[in-house]
């Protein structure tokens, strides 16, 4: 199982992402690919974000059962524990700090 989430993502690569996935929600879009085609599919991704973000998350034989990959500007952030994959979050900005 293959899962992709847009955030600000521009509606061509949307659109471009519909013809591979199904779109559950608007920016969540799942399906079920082979190795080599969820890399082509995040090569499109990467390739048509532009100033948005995404994240992708596969099934992987690991303690998880899952890996993911992110890509673009976002408070969530991949941190590794110890050979575990988990998220960190940065602080939202205060506003005497802009």
């Amino acid at each position: 199982m293959l899962v992709i989430v847009l955030e600000n993502a521009p509606p061509r690569l949307r659109g471009r992402l519909a013809v591979w996935l199904l779109e559950i929600r608007a920016g969540v879009y799942v399906g079920t690919y082979s190795r080599r085609v969820r890399e082509h599919i995040w090569d499109q991704v990467k390739s048509g974000i532009e100033d948005g973000n995404a994240v992708i998350a596969w099934q992987m034989n690991n303690e998880a059962g899952f890996e993911f990959e992110t890509l673009g500007a976002n408070r969530r952030t991949p941190a590794d524990w110890d050979g575990v994959r988990l998220v960190s979050f940065f602080p939202e900005p205060r506003e005497e700090d802009l």
